[in-house]
């Protein structure tokens, strides 16, 4: 089969002839159909610091967001059958470890990630585990399916746990309008958000963030005063019940808190590329506010969520909105040059080889 493959440490990657793979007993194959993406794969075709780190074996499919069609299963396989239509969880847990028989799956002590420690599925076909092998409903457009993995990560973001009180009437603050932080507008105004600020410097996705919904959306680096006070008179006055730091940047870090009416919550997606500080006492303690990482989703909590916002009228419409470009799977260097320039919000990869 063909795949798009790090063979070497650096930057870049390559179109290559390798063997199609062969499900073990607990596995699917799927033939891919579309897939998308992610943040995490542009630093891999970058081979930024946090690439040259994290990644332990090359050579590597790259990519992990997907919609493919089922066209094996292993022999213990049961939940699924030649023809489904999957997209993938791509966090491959182990099952014993003390999060995963505590209900945590998605935080693994031991967790592999599909596309940075197993083969990906930038390829004719990929192999899943049956338990990471999503089952969508059969109309569920293949370019939509791809993006319920990201989409998961903003649902997440909004509601951290079980037990969090919905965001239907409060006021939400997203720092950083990327695909994430894009759907995760879509997804709080549809959960019934009173008001959403969103802060992004980027034009385009600027006015995609308006187009998701968001109330407002400043520029922080745009003149009008100190962003903390700009956001709070955006949201009503009080400060944000709810924050999600989207970004990664170090001063959206502070914002989040200094926006955050007392006893709010913050939710912390963005991966930090350097070290960031943060004043605990007035940020945190003090302000008594609530802190949740968030690392992929809720295994499964969050994809039933997820399912449902699908089915919503004119959700997916939303999903497709942020796709401002589509190209073949073994044309991704140039969705990485349209990331990177600033021309794309999501790049949506196309089964064309």
């Amino acid at each position: 089969m063909q795949a798009v493959v790090k063979s070497r440490r650096g930057p870049g990657g390559e179109v290559l002839t390798v063997p199609t793979p062969s499900p073990k007993d607990d596995e699917v194959l799927v033939r891919v159909r579309a897939s998308s993406v992610c943040g995490t794969d542009v630093h891999l075709w970058d081979w930024n610091p946090w690439a040259e780190a994290r990644v332990r074996r090359l050579p590597l499919i790259l990519g992990h967001e997907l919609s493919g069609e089922v066209v094996e299963v292993g022999r213990t396989v049961r939940s699924l059958a030649v023809g489904d239509h999957v997209s993938a969880e791509t966090h491959i847990v182990d099952g014993t470890c003390y999060q995963c028989r505590t209900g945590r799956m998605h935080v693994c002590e031991n967790v592999q990630v599909l596309g940075v420690d197993h083969d990906g599925v930038f390829a004719e076909f990929a192999v899943l585990p049956e338990l990471n092998a999503w089952k969508n409903d059969p109309d569920l457009e293949p370019e939509i399916a791809s993006v319920q993995e990201p989409l998961g990560n903003a649902v997440h973001s909004l509601l951290p746990e079980e037990t969090d009180e919905d965001v239907a009437g409060k006021r939400v603050l997203v720092t950083g309008c990327g695909p994430i932080g894009l759907l995760a507008i879509a997804a709080a105004k549809t959960f019934g958000a009173e008001t959403v600020v969103a802060t992004e410097v980027n034009p385009l996705r600027a006015k995609l963030a308006r187009t998701m919904g968001a109330d407002a959306v400043l520029d922080p680096t745009a003149d009008g005063g100190p962003l903390a006070a700009r956001v709070r008179e955006a949201s009503g006055g009080r400060g944000v019940d709810v924050a999600l730091e989207m970004s990664g940047h170090p001063s959206s870090l502070a914002l989040v808190f200094d926006a955050l009416t007392p006893g709010g919550r913050v939710s912390l997606l963005g991966l930090f590329d350097r070290a960031a500080t943060l004043d605990v006492d007035s940020a945190i303690v003090t302000r008594a506010a609530q802190v949740h990482g968030i690392f992929g989703r809720r295994m499964f909590a969050t994809w039933y969520q997820v399912k449902s916002l699908l089915r919503r009228p004119g959700f997916r419409e939303k999903v497709r909105g942020i796709i401002t470009h589509r190209v073949p799977i073994p044309e991704v260097g140039r969705a990485m040059e349209l990331i990177e320039s600033k021309q794309a919000a999501k790049v949506s990869l196309e089964a064309r080889w």
